[in-house]
């Protein structure tokens, strides 16, 4: 039995693992902060994590992509697509009027996790703008901590998979601002992970980091891949931390390392003095529409 690596129980990583692994038994293990997701695979204590890496509204993580770069050495085995639904969840008897009608007025405070909150802006503009909003760890925690402070009038940010964990009710359904939120997931790990379904496609990542002084690097790192026609589906710059100016470029190629053309695109931008490490080279799978979510 597989042993992955993963945020709190209820988050929206959590419902993205079981809907990649569907009826396959493993062993999951919950951590509160991203970091001991890390390190409990880097130190062999897992085999696998669970990492989110992007968002349709919010871009790139980039911390957890610096994590991968710069603090632990863990190949990608896959990626999925998985959508973040985000939910308003509380006592639902503590935002009701005397008739029972829902009183937003009620909700003195909303806990939940920064790229969640930023997820649903419209909607707390729109029904709860008087009330405090608090950044929290996780989708997952913001949830425990409404649970374990009846009667405040606190109501959490999370998934349907985090209300059913914590006993909690759903006030409100799907309030993110866009229907098309999805979040690209990965799993790092230092073995080849076998899925019983069948990706989509395969794809490589590649960091490269451009030599100093050297007018059109960029330009000729990407013509290696163009006049070979291999489609880049993601190229983003982050600061290498090791000095103000300097860059690594991660790019995603779609193109597994097996073939042909990518060790040799490779080595063309080596010989041009830049240093190319691959991330991984490994399957995605696209999100299947008839897995619902949790209701």
């Amino acid at each position: 039995m597989k042993s992955i690596a993963v945020l709190p129980q209820g988050s929206v990583s959590h419902e993205a693992l079981l809907h990649l692994f569907g009826d396959e038994q493993v062993k999951v293990v919950h951590h509160k902060l991203i970091s001991d997701v890390f390190l409990s695979t880097s130190n062999c204590e897992t085999e696998y994590s669970v990492i989110p890496i992007e968002n349709t509204i919010e871009g790139s993580v980039s911390l957890h992509i610096d994590w991968l770069v710069n603090e632990v050495n863990l190949p990608m085995q896959a990626e999925w697509i998985y959508p973040s639904i985000q939910n308003l969840i509380g006592n639902a008897g503590e935002f009701a009027d005397a008739d029972g009608r829902r009183d937003y007025s009620r909700i003195v405070k909303i806990l939940s996790h920064p790229v969640a909150m930023a997820q649903c802006g419209h909607y707390i503009r729109d029904h709860v703008p008087g009330a405090e909003l608090e950044a929290v760890g996780s989708t997952s925690e913001a949830v425990e901590i409404v649970k374990n402070n009846p009667g405040k009038g606190w109501a959490a940010i999370g998934t349907a998979l985090g209300a059913a964990t914590h006993g909690l009710e759903i006030v409100d359904r799907k309030i993110t601002d866009h229907d098309n939120n999805f979040t690209r997931f990965v799993i790092v790990g230092l073995d080849k992970l076998q899925l019983p379904r069948k990706g989509s496609g395969v794809k490589t990542s590649v960091l490269v980091t451009l030599p100093e002084d050297f007018p059109g690097a960029l330009h000729q790192v990407l013509s290696a891949f163009a006049w070979r026609r291999m489609n880049l589906s993601r190229i983003e710059s982050r600061p290498t931390k090791k000095k103000l100016g300097t860059y690594y470029f991660y790019i995603d190629v779609l193109e597994p390392m097996e073939s042909v053309l990518l060790p040799a695109a490779i080595e063309e931008i080596e010989a041009l003095g830049c240093q190319v490490r691959v991330l991984g080279s490994y399957p995605t799978y696209t999100y299947e529409e008839e897995k619902a979510e949790v209701q």
